[in-house]
């Protein structure tokens, strides 16, 4: 369900203009520093309303759309969040503050010392297992880690797009999100749920107990989630949002539809370039396995792979992107 159908506060508002704005920004794959070039701003300014510390305003919300070309969508989002102003009296009490994000959230705190994604496809849906090996480089316990999932069928077309995800919304029940850690199923909440775009916490605790990620301590967490393809697409793009010591992905395809695999690879100062490494791959019961990896990324670093299947061809272009 869309939160526009929804009466909303002034900060609900505010925090869906933001991740309208960050969903748009991730599909067209921007680093903020170069979003906020495109747009006349400081980056730091990109940064400071996409984290909520700065509220939306009618000149930004124009030219994120100009900049995005997100089909009005940013716009509709921009009117929202003035309408929902307009019953707000002048006295009225200002808005809890929001509530600090966990340590990590500042890059500081934690270190991905592995991340493995396998991306999954039997002809109709997707699977995609993520493994990541965490480690807690800060003083505090870490108690939750986020997550972000993120379709656009027809990034070309996004008003296209806007109406597809509005009629056929991204599911928590196609999605069947599952997390483990320690052998320990993880609690999940919702940050972020838009039609084509959700962001959820993973939590270390489930309805047995807690089991916090405690400074200096590794340890594995995985989690996997299903789509289907007429709303997933042929890439699948990998953006490094934290220190990361080593970064792979595994894509499988049956090998009787002659799947064709490449990359591209872009960063804060450089537009797209193709991969430095190609993709290998090999032959493993009936599937076709493309494997390909990277160690020491740089920070905010996005690995694109692309693909297509030249024994069926693409009905529609569709396209679909999960962190």
């Amino acid at each position: 369900m869309d939160a526009r159908d929804d009466a909303l506060t002034v900060e609900q508002a505010a925090e869906a203009f933001a991740a309208e704005v960050a969903y748009w920004r991730e599909v067209r794959g921007l680093a903020k520093r170069e979003l906020a070039r495109r747009m006349g701003f400081d980056p730091s300014y990109v940064s400071h309303v996409e984290s909520g510390r700065h509220k939306p305003t009618e000149d930004f919300a124009r030219r994120a759309e100009e900049a995005l070309n997100a089909g009005k969508a940013i716009w509709k989002r921009w009117l929202d969040y003035e309408t929902a102003k307009a019953p707000v009296a002048p006295a009225a009490a200002v808005p809890a503050p929001r509530r600090a994000e966990q340590p990590y959230a500042t890059g500081s705190a934690i270190v991905v010392e592995h991340d493995a994604a396998h991306l999954d496809y039997d002809g109709r849906h997707y699977r995609l297992t993520m493994r990541r090996l965490l480690r807690n480089t800060g003083s505090e316990p870490i108690t939750r880690y986020l997550i972000r999932i993120s379709v656009d069928r027809y990034p070309g077309e996004p008003e296209r797009s806007n109406a597809h995800y509005r009629e056929h919304p991204l599911t928590w029940d196609e999605l069947a999100l599952t997390a483990t850690c320690r052998g320990e199923a993880m609690r999940w909440q919702a940050k972020h749920d838009r039609d084509a775009f959700k962001e959820v916490w993973l939590l270390f605790e489930n309805e047995q107990g807690r089991f916090p990620l405690y400074p200096g301590e590794s340890v594995w967490i995985e989690y996997a989630y299903s789509v289907g393809e007429e709303k997933w697409g042929r890439w699948f793009q990998r953006a490094v949002r934290l220190p990361t010591e080593h970064l792979a992905v595994e894509l499988a395809f049956p090998a009787e539809l002659d799947p064709a695999v490449w990359g591209t690879e872009t960063s804060m100062t450089a537009e797209a370039a193709p991969l430095r490494t190609a993709p290998v791959q090999r032959e493993e019961n009936g599937m076709r396995v493309f494997s390909w990896s990277t160690s020491t990324p740089a920070l905010h670093a996005r690995y694109r792979l692309e693909w297509r299947f030249r024994a069926r061809p693409e009905r529609e272009a569709n396209q679909g992107e999960f962190r």
